[in-house]
């Protein structure tokens, strides 16, 4: 469920800027959060038109955008032929993504694509290559950063509140039910050679990444193991663990996997030299709680939204200049070859250097 509210962020640059920016919405019929998106933009009041492809989309763009739906086209390539909107957003399969980013990158736009955009990392390198050398922004749809809990979890480690991080530790999980739906096992997601994989890189991957963006230290390395626990019938991982190692010496680990029934559950405990801090997104008092050693515990709710409303505004502003950009594409980069790191770690037994 997405909230209705943005995030304000003061102007990095308010003269000369645009007022609404057109925005290319570059999906397809099942195109993953497709509906997120469109809320997004539809609230987003720097979103001035929208145009789509493919054309399967136009009914649900049109009722989700109003007035802002410009027009429909059947491709990719007709859209950016016909229009160069500042923004691309690239919600799509990730076998079929790599080659759309491309026209997107040539066509001048900046880009935000929905995890995780490609079945190696090999195939996403170049594409931050040539997002960096035109001097254009390219993201991958981590959302989670600009949650305001993960936000005031990496200004208090950051800080050095903490001291010196030791290790950390955390879980993301999601509902085993999906996968036992025949309509599931069809899916794009369920099908390792269309996915590049399943639950890790499908959503563990979030945790990932949150775990550099709080620490602001990159995992190097990294171990584990992947596999179908549930026995559902899909070539897909249900199931990962694994252990890493940050630039800085702090180690961790991240159970990855679909076991509950419904809803989700994420957690992160990071202990350090003076104190711990750990994040419960189940904690009825708020999900943030820490404390300094001899101190007593503190506890923060947040105030702001989070998802994927906020998100795409936070997109929309960057392409505009207002916002610097919370994600950069040599850090989204980094998030896959994480995963691909892990998974090579998995069928090898052998720990990856990434």
């Amino acid at each position: 469920m997405h909230r209705r509210t943005f995030i304000l962020a003061a102007p990095l640059a308010a003269s000369a800027a645009p007022a609404t920016i057109d925005v290319a919405l570059l999906t397809q019929a099942d195109g993953p959060h497709l509906s997120a998106y469109l809320e997004g933009l539809a609230l987003a009041p720097e979103v001035g038109k929208v145009f789509v492809a493919d054309s399967a989309v136009e009914p649900a763009a049109r009722k989700a955008l109003g007035a802002k739906f410009a027009a429909a086209y059947p491709s990719a390539k007709a859209l950016l032929g016909a229009h160069k909107p500042p923004l691309a957003l690239i919600p799509m399969e990730a076998t079929l993504a790599p080659p759309v980013i491309h026209a997107a990158l040539d066509a001048g736009c900046h880009v935000m694509a929905e995890k995780p955009a490609c079945v190696r990392a090999e195939d996403f390198a170049p594409l931050a290559a040539k997002a960096n050398a035109k001097k254009l922004h390219l993201n991958l749809a981590f959302a989670n950063r600009i949650d305001p809990t993960f936000k005031e979890a990496r200004r208090i480690i950051q800080s050095g509140a903490l001291g010196k991080l030791y290790g950390m530790e955390m879980h993301l999980i999601a509902d085993q039910t999906r996968l036992t739906r025949p309509a599931y096992h069809k899916t794009w997601t369920a099908q390792k050679a269309r996915a590049g994989g399943g639950h890790l890189i499908w959503l563990g991957i979030h945790w990932l990444d949150m775990a550099s963006y709080i620490t602001g230290s990159k995992i190097t390395q990294i171990a584990g193991f992947t596999g179908n626990v549930g026995g559902q019938p899909i070539d897909t991982e249900d199931s990962a663990a694994v252990t890493f190692r940050f630039a800085n010496n702090t180690f961790g680990t991240l159970t990855s996997g679909y076991y509950i029934d419904k809803s989700k559950q994420g957690f992160f405990k990071f202990w350090g030299a003076k104190g711990w801090l750990e994040i419960n997104q189940e904690h009825p008092a708020g999900p943030l709680a820490w404390q300094i050693f001899g101190q007593p515990e503190q506890r923060w709710k947040p105030t702001e939204p989070s998802g994927y409303t906020p998100w795409v505004r936070h997109v929309v502003r960057m392409a505009m200049g207002l916002e610097a950009p919370i994600l950069t594409a040599d850090e989204s980069l980094h998030a896959l070859k994480t995963v691909f790191a892990a998974y090579r770690a998995a069928e090898s037994g052998r720990t990856q250097t990434i």
